[in-house]
């Protein structure tokens, strides 16, 4: 480790905010807490810090704040250049593309120096009246947090059901609005994590959560009665599976749904019969996964069934045993079936074929099937909002790391795409400024990892850029090659920017996904290493000139990554980390902790615990030299409890022989995302920007 930290000095000099002199950090007070586990026992230092209602733990919290402030203080103009960066290049007033949904128009506007969308919608044309349904600015201005969820109009337009969440911590209050009088019908009702309309416009399904937030109880709501009449028509008591609800999309049935990792379970009921039998459509099987939708009398099921990748298979309502079912199309492994979304004369599967997106229209009478083309070789695309059944052409949103989202209006039988709008970057940006590619790493096993690259146009690839390299590698959970405005200030400061599509991920399909959890976890850190040192090797940037960044379960990746190899790179930011793996899967109170048994393992078997154990980025700190580190969190955060990264950073202070900052910023009032304002939000990611350019040298 010394030569590490000589090497890692010697090679580049330290930036302002390593040299100036901060206060001493912060010091959490050490109070043993001893544990016992398979024969294996442990003390914990920090355990104190998740009691959320101690004052000496916001005194500490209020402490680390402080700390990086005082820190990054040299970075504030820099701070302050980026966020005027951020929004010269956003209009700040704008609409988004208006959906059709049973005769009206729906859309969302921003105004500037507003921090929150308004949901409007028009009557039959465009050219109508506008009528506001919700402001969100209007309906958040006390609330130091404030976000709409979920908007679901009744089929005949009279009512909005909808969700909003005040604290960050993903509780979502239910209420109605009549839409003909503008009063609320139902003032945050209940708690809600999911709900849907059946038919009648006056009887609404919603899923409440238990006391560590699985979805687990369906209840049945008629609008105007006391919410102690309301009907607990199912519980979910299996703690693997999450409870869900939704409508179809012809309007026929209401769907109720029970999910785990490895295993489905659908039941439907006709819409227009609330008070109906639900009935199932295929008994929860181990490891068998599906999801059904309607047209005609037909259920159209994307199924692991025979097909590890997935595929689609059609069979009649009412006869849906897998015996009944027939493949829509042949199985093709090379072909990842991520979804399927059925109209009245076509369906539209959305896949990925060697890493990239496609979208595969298949007309339902002829069986002609096509794939939807695309411009680029790197990019991502999907379907975008499609509420009408009945309808000759369908939205596609596409963008890539050079163009910006865009919406297309795209006819499902003649193929014809019309641009319906590109969201503005002000400034004069200019896409043929930048250069975009894919390269592949070779992991320890052998495995090709691709990573997604996108520069400023003139890179000399002889080893001296910097590079923020970023990953996630969790839920199965695909990577989008995403434009992204405010990553021009990285470009423009000569900087790389590469998106690992590491193992966890389903990026190149189940088998990347498998390949990636439980007993194979150790498959993404390696992966992502592997992905590090390629950049190095292929010259695209300097090892003292190396960002390593990741969110959530992306955090553990960075700090597994750190206990690998802290020598991997010159800074590291790890957002809302998932760090403490051990104690967080051993507490069952805890949200996600008993769903994702079958994600990360489950401590109470001893080989998972030992695996888990063998890489739990908090377990296995050690004394030596890290990076520079950043570490973000939010006091509600409901995901990952900001106890986790807090235990992280006070664990390695104690261990850290570098001379580089190691910051605990931890917003007060925020959720999992981070504040929910947009100017917030911004001027939350100009501090970690200028973090990353001043640690990596590019501050010009």
């Amino acid at each position: 480790m010394t030569r590490v930290r000589l090497l890692l000095a010697g090679l580049v000099a330290l930036p302002a905010a390593a040299v100036a002199q901060p206060p001493a950090p912060p010091a959490a007070k050490p109070i043993p807490h001893k544990a016992e586990l398979h024969g294996d026992t442990w003390t914990d230092d920090y355990f104190w810090l998740r009691e959320k209602k101690d004052p000496e733990v916001i005194k500490y919290l209020d402490a680390e704040n402080a700390y990086t402030a005082a820190v990054l203080k040299p970075t504030e103009p820099l701070q302050e250049a980026l966020y005027k960066e951020f929004l010269s290049r956003i209009q700040q007033t704008d609409t988004d593309v208006p959906v059709k949904e049973k005769g009206y128009w729906y859309y969302s506007r921003t105004v500037e120096g507003q921090n929150y969308p308004i949901y409007c919608r028009k009557k039959g044309t465009l050219d109508a009246a506008e009528e506001v349904l919700l402001d969100g600015n209007e309906l958040g201005k006390h609330e130091k947090f404030f976000n709409v969820g979920p908007r679901r109009p009744s089929d005949d337009g009279a009512r909005l059901a909808y969700a909003t969440d005040t604290t960050g911590f993903r509780e979502y209050l239910l209420s109605v609005k009549d839409l003909r009088t503008g009063k609320l019908i139902e003032d945050k009702l209940v708690k809600a994590a999911g709900f849907a309309w059946a038919a009648d416009g006056k009887t609404l399904f919603y899923v409440t959560e238990d006391a560590a937030k699985r979805a687990h109880k369906l209840w049945r709501h008629t609008i105007g009665q006391p919410k102690e009449k309301d009907v607990l028509l199912y519980e979910e008591k299996d703690p693997l599976f999450n409870l869900g609800t939704a409508r179809s999309r012809d309007g026929k049935y209401l769907y109720r749904t029970s999910d785990s990792f490895t295993s489905s379970e659908q039941w439907y009921l006709p819409a227009d019969q609330p008070d109906g039998e639900w009935r199932v459509i295929v008994p929860r099987t181990p490891d068998l996964e599906y999801s059904a939708e309607h047209r005609d009398g037909v259920f159209y099921i994307r199924t692991n069934k025979d097909a590890t990748n997935f595929k689609v298979v059609i069979c009649p309502v009412g006869q849906a045993a897998p015996a009944n079912w027939k493949d829509l199309s042949p199985y093709d492994p090379a072909v990842f079936v991520q979804d399927i979304d059925v109209f009245r004369d076509h369906a539209v599967v959305a896949a990925r074929v060697n890493g990239l997106p496609q979208l595969l229209v298949r007309d339902l009478a002829t069986g002609a099937t096509h794939a939807v083309e695309f411009p680029e070789a790197v990019y991502e695309a999907g379907l975008g909002a499609n509420p009408e059944f009945d309808t000759p052409s369908v939205r596609l949103t596409y963008t890539s790391f050079v163009t910006p989202p865009s919406v297309y209006e795209y006819d499902l039988k003649t193929k014809e795409r019309k641009l319906l709008k590109r969201q503005p970057v002000l400034g004069g940006y200019d896409p043929e400024r930048y250069a975009t590619e894919r390269t592949f790493a070779t992991a320890p096993d052998g495995t090709k990892v691709p990573v997604s690259l996108v520069y400023k146009k003139g890179l000399k690839k002889d080893g001296t850029a910097p590079c923020l390299l970023y990953a996630y590698g969790s839920y199965g959970a695909t990577m989008p090659v995403a434009f992204d405005p405010t990553r021009l200030s990285l470009l423009d400061r000569g900087a790389v920017y590469a998106l690992a599509h590491i193992r966890g991920g389903s990026d190149l399909g189940r088998t990347w996904y498998d390949d990636g959890k439980m007993l194979k976890k150790k498959n993404t850190f390696t992966d992502f290493v592997a992905c590090a040192d390629h950049l190095v090797k292929e010259g695209y940037c300097a090892r003292h000139r190396l960002a390593i960044q990741g969110g959530s379960a992306g955090g553990l990746l960075v700090g597994a990554t750190l206990n690998l190899r802290p020598d991997l790179c010159r800074a590291a930011v790890l957002q809302v980390p998932f760090v403490d793996v051990v104690n967080t899967m051993l507490d069952e109170s805890l949200p996600l902790t008993t769903q994702e048994f079958q994600q990360w393992g489950n401590p109470k078997v001893k080989a998972e615990y030992e695996y888990l154990k063998s890489y739990c980025p908090y377990t296995n700190l050690k004394k030596g030299a890290y990076p520079a580190v950043l570490v973000t969190t939010s006091l509600n955060d409901s995901q990952v409890m900001y106890h986790e990264p807090a235990k992280w950073v006070a664990k390695l202070r104690t261990l850290k022989t570098d001379p580089y900052p190691l910051l605990l910023k931890c917003n007060m009032a925020g959720g999992h995302g981070g504040s929910s304002g947009r100017y917030d939000a911004l001027k939350e990611r100009a501090l970690v920007m200028a973090f990353v350019l001043d640690q990596i040298g590019a501050t010009k």
